[in-house]
C-alpha cells in the first residue's frame, strides 16, 4: 500500500507540474512597457488607423508598419519624428503630415488670419517631391516678387526641395521679419532664377470689397483671398456694404485662393446660395453626407467668379457649389484641383497631424482631385502682375464683366 501511495503521489506531483507548465507556456506574455518616443509613435500610427481616408493605407499592412517603426532605435525627440514622418510618407499623400511643435502653432495661427515668413501657399509633388506653388498671398514677399501658381521651387537656401517634406520647406520659408531666404524658382519650362526674399509679418485680410461704376451699372468687386476663421463675418460685411451703396451685381475673385478651412466655405456659400448642397464629403466607409446651404441668400443679383491655378481647396468648394447651383458662373482658367479634406490632430508633446480624413465633390458628385474645375468661359490671358488683377489691365477680370452686361444673366436659384 505504501508503494502505491507513492506511486500515485509522483503522478500527482508530475501531473500537477505538467499542468503549471502548460499555464506558463500559454499565458501571455508580460507586456513590455514602451518608451515615451515609442508612445508617441504610437499615438501618430493610431491617430491614422482611426482617421485616414483610406482604409487599405496605401495597399500595406499598416499594424506591419508600426511595428517596424516601433523596432526602430528612438534615441530622442528629433529620431521619433523621423521616424513619424517615414511611417507617414508610406501613404504617398502629400497632405497627411507631421507639424512640429512649432509648425503646429503656425498652421493653427495662420487659419485665424496672421502669418509671419515670405507669404507662400504650397503643395508637394508626390512623385518628385520638388515643391509647387499654389499661390502667393496678396502683398507679401513672394508675390512682390512675381512668384507665381504652378511654379516650382527647386532649392530653399541651397538645399534642394526634394530633400524636404513639406512642413521642412514651409518651416524653411518661415522666420523673423527682416531676415532673408533664398529661392531657385522655375517658372514653367523656363530656366530656373534665384530669388532672395526679405521676410516680413503677413496681414491677411481676407476679404477686399470695392463699388465699381462700369457702363453706368454698379458693380461690386470682391477679392476673397483666403478662406480663415474671419472670412465669413468680413465677406458679410463686404456683401451687406456694396448692396447699401447700390451694388447691382457682383465678381467674386477667387483667383490665387488657396483654401483654408472647409467650414468657411460652406458658411460663404451660403451668403450667395439659396438652401441646397454646398458640397458632398466621402469618408473611409464610403459613407457620403452633405454640407448644405440653408436660409435666405444676402444677394440674388448676377454673379461672376473669377477662378485659376491657383484656386484650391476650399475655393474649389466655393466655386463648384456656385457653378453647380447655377447661381454663377465661373471665368477664368482651370484650377488646381485639391479634392481632399484634412482634420488636425494634437500630439501629446504639442506637435499635430494633418491628416487626409475624406474626399469632397460638387453639388453634381463632380470629383475634381487633380483634374480641377473647367470654367464656363476660359481666359487663359492673365493679368500680368498681382498689381493688376481686378484692374482694366486684367484680361479675365474684364471678360467677367462683360458676361454680367449680357442680356441674359446667371440663374439666381439652385438648379
Amino acid at each position: 500500500m505504501a508503494v502505491r501511495w507513492q506511486t500515485s503521489a509522483n503522478v500527482l506531483i508530475l501531473t500537477l507540474w505538467l499542468l503549471l507548465l502548460g499555464w506558463q507556456l500559454l499565458a501571455p506574455a508580460p507586456a513590455i512597457a514602451l518608451t515615451d518616443e515609442q508612445k508617441l509613435v504610437n499615438e501618430a500610427w493610431r491617430i491614422v488607423n482611426q482617421a485616414y481616408v483610406d482604409t487599405s493605407f496605401n495597399g500595406q499592412n499598416w499594424w506591419l508598419v508600426r511595428q517596424q517603426i516601433l523596432s526602430r532605435p528612438l534615441p530622442n525627440r528629433e529620431a521619433t519624428y523621423q521616424a513619424i514622418q517615414t511611417m507617414l510618407a508610406s501613404l504617398e499623400d502629400p497632405f497627411t503630415r507631421l507639424l512640429r511643435p512649432a509648425q503646429f502653432r503656425s498652421l493653427q495661427t495662420t487659419t485665424a488670419g496672421e502669418l509671419t515668413g515670405v507669404g507662400l501657399q504650397i503643395s508637394s509633388d508626390p512623385t518628385t517631391g520638388i515643391l509647387e506653388v499654389i499661390a502667393p498671398i496678396d502683398g507679401s514677399p513672394a508675390a512682390k516678387a512675381g512668384i507665381l501658381p504652378r511654379d516650382r521651387i527647386l532649392a530653399i537656401d541651397g538645399i534642394p526641395t526634394s530633400q524636404l517634406t513639406l512642413d521642412e520647406a514651409a518651416e524653411k520659408m518661415r522666420g523673423a521679419s527682416g531676415s532673408r531666404v533664398q529661392l531657385q524658382v522655375q517658372h514653367g519650362s523656363q530656366p530656373p532664377q534665384l530669388i532672395t526674399l526679405e521676410r516680413g509679418h503677413i496681414e491677411i485680410n481676407p476679404v477686399v470689397a470695392e463699388l465699381r461704376h462700369v457702363e453706368g451699372r454698379a458693380v461690386g468687386y470682391i477679392r476673397l483671398g483666403q478662406f480663415s476663421a474671419m472670412a465669413p463675418a468680413e465677406m458679410r460685411k463686404a456683401i451687406q456694404t456694396l448692396a447699401e451703396q447700390g451694388a447691382q451685381a457682383y465678381v467674386l475673385d477667387l483667383r490665387n485662393n488657396p483654401g483654408g478651412l472647409l467650414q468657411a466655405g460652406v458658411e460663404i456659400a451660403q451668403l450667395w446660395m439659396e438652401p441646397g448642397v454646398v458640397v458632398y464629403t466621402v469618408d473611409r466607409q464610403g459613407i457620403t453626407e452633405s454640407l448644405n446651404a440653408t436660409g435666405t441668400p444676402l444677394s440674388h443679383d448676377p454673379l461672376v467668379v473669377l477662378v485659376n491655378g491657383g484656386t484650391a481647396s476650399a475655393s474649389e468648394i466655393l466655386a463648384g457649389a456656385l457653378q453647380d447651383s447655377g447661381r454663377a458662373q465661373l471665368v477664368g482658367d482651370r484650377t488646381f484641383g485639391k479634392g481632399s479634406i484634412q482634420s488636425l490632430f494634437s500630439l501629446a508633446d504639442g506637435a499635430g497631424l494633418a491628416v487626409t480624413i475624406a474626399h469632397y465633390e460638387t453639388p453634381n458628385h463632380r470629383n475634381i482631385n487633380k483634374v480641377g474645375i473647367e470654367p464656363n468661359q476660359r481666359v487663359l490671358d492673365a493679368p500680368e502682375s498681382l498689381l493688376a488683377m481686378g484692374t482694366t489691365a486684367d484680361p479675365q477680370y474684364l471678360a467677367a464683366l462683360e458676361l454680367l452686361h449680357k442680356p441674359v444673366q446667371v440663374a439666381t436659384s439652385a438648379g
